[in-house]
């Protein structure tokens, strides 16, 4: 391991500061991603900001109904909280889908969002990586793909985002707070992370210096119906081969509300806004999730191993929708 600077910072505001006056520093928090990364030479911080002392490792309530989830409230605490389970099941269904239990007690909300992808070609530092090595070339897109994206993919970059819990907050209408130079800023939890496009090597909307802060669990889908579901190729402590987060609202047998997140299929946690559009006034039938679901999966495009992606995807979410609406109105 090459060697580098530690910080410990004793506010959010020190810690920006001590980032931006180091060049190639990297925010440390549960270091469950980061140190992996750095033993296989992936990442070469020159220094380290410790975040871990700072005061954002509390659930609270906000005024409105909402919750505030600090970015260091470890993942096994979040899955754990008695609101996050009772108004937001799916959150925590996801949380306990990741990773084992020993990681899931030293990870945190933030590091859970930044951590980076699982593709082997950007864990290998001697094979061709676009988001690695900028202009190397992605190894992934003519070779072993089977566990890479079918949505969203561009010519540079074919790697799928691996959190289970961005997923759910997508569904969910999360918000994400930042701190940076300009100040705090949200940003919805679905737009966070970015599509490859030309610059793979941007995971997210941060800007050069931010930092997370929290998540916000809005009031508007508390209490409301919500699950996950993740397919696997192990039964646990392993990353999704598709998975979905879905809730839903229905009122006098109308969808009055959806929300519908993909996991493992894009570059980032894949908002199906065309088939929530499609749902919302319908009457939740199979029919009617069915031809939703086709909708969204319509626009896949599968690389060489792996088609199979798109029909576990569409068999996940299926399940879940029909899990969340009233039983009387699916048989319609």
């Amino acid at each position: 391991m090459k060697p580098f600077a530690y910080v410990r910072p004793g506010s959010v505001a020190e810690a920006a500061e001590a980032f931006a006056a180091r060049p190639g520093a990297r925010y440390l928090g549960g270091g469950t991603n980061l140190v992996d990364l750095m033993k296989l030479g992936v990442e070469e911080p020159g220094t380290l900001v410790d975040l871990t002392r700072l005061p954002l490792d509390a659930v609270e309530e906000v005024p409105g109904g909402a919750l505030r989830v600090g970015a260091l409230v470890r993942n096994s605490d979040l899955a754990a909280h008695p609101l996050v389970r009772e108004r937001y099941p799916a959150l925590s269904q996801a949380l306990l889908a990741g990773a084992s239990g020993q990681l899931r007690n030293a990870a945190t909300t933030g590091g859970n969002l930044l951590q980076r992808t699982r593709c082997p070609y950007f864990q290998d530092v001697s094979k061709p990586c676009n988001k690695r090595t900028p202009g190397s070339g992605c190894g992934a897109l003519e070779g072993v793909n089977r566990d890479h994206a079918v949505l969203g993919w561009s010519e540079q970059c074919v790697a799928t985002h691996p959190s289970d819990m961005a997923v759910a907050l997508a569904a969910l209408d999360a918000r994400i707070e930042l701190y940076g130079a300009s100040g705090v800023r949200t940003v919805e939890a679905a737009e966070f992370h970015r599509l490859p496009g030309e610059q793979p090597q941007r995971d997210t909307v941060l800007r050069p210096g931010e930092l997370i802060t929290g998540v916000l669990l809005p009031a508007a889908t508390a209490g409301l119906p919500s699950r996950y579901r993740k397919a696997r190729d192990r039964a646990s402590y392993a990353f999704a081969l598709a998975s979905v987060a879905a809730v839903l609202r229905v009122t006098d047998g109308v969808v009055e509300h959806a929300g519908i997140a993909f996991g493992a299929l894009a570059h980032r946690p894949w908002r199906a806004r065309r088939a929530e559009e499609a749902l919302v006034g319908a009457a939740p039938t199979a029919a009617a999730f069915e031809r939703a679901v086709d909708l969204e999966l319509s626009a896949a495009r599968p690389l060489r191993d792996n088609a199979y992606k798109v029909p576990l995807a569409r068999a996940l979410a299926l399940d879940v929708l029909t899990r969340l609406a009233p039983p009387a109105a699916t048989t319609a």
